[in-house]
């Protein structure tokens, strides 16, 4: 996994609805990146409905959270339209993962991410990280609120 105080690797991919997203698009404001397995699984149906449900909270503290996965841009709209939920999600589609895998949250032996956080700074310097034990663990957002309090 990355670790504080690494220059956070750029990137640029696809959202939901097509478009480049580039983690430059971030300059100047704190960014909490989500990397999570697969839409439409269990756990990451729990995982971003929960996060949804703190997200005008996350944004009052003058952060963006953004989703990642190895899924398509198709599929991440197909998720977001079944889950209502507004979160941006990146589709880290092909080459599959590499993004996932600059940020040393991909598992190689099941083809996508772990459930991982990792908070990048307003100057694009990974500020905090979580990674979970197992991708059937997650991470909770009182997990999301304590980085936000100690990275001020």
């Amino acid at each position: 996994m990355i670790k504080p105080g690494s220059p956070a690797p750029e990137f640029s991919l696809r959202n939901h609805e097509g478009k480049e997203v580039s983690l430059a698009d971030f300059r100047g404001r704190k960014v909490m990146l989500v990397f999570y397995p697969l839409d439409f699984s269990p756990v990451c149906t729990d995982q971003l409905s929960l996060y949804q449900e703190v997200l005008e909270q996350i944004e009052e503290r003058g952060t963006s959270l953004v989703g990642i996965s190895v899924d398509s841009a198709w599929a991440h709209r197909a998720f977001r339209e079944k889950l209502g939920i507004t979160i941006p999600l990146l589709a880290d589609f092909e080459p599959k993962g590499a993004v996932t895998r600059s940020y040393g949250a991909f598992l190689d032996e099941v083809g996508h991410g772990n459930r991982s956080l990792v908070l990048v700074d307003e100057e694009g310097l990974v500020a905090w990280v979580h990674e979970s034990p197992t991708p059937l663990e997650i991470p909770g957002a009182n997990l999301i609120f304590d980085a936000l309090e100690s990275a001020g």
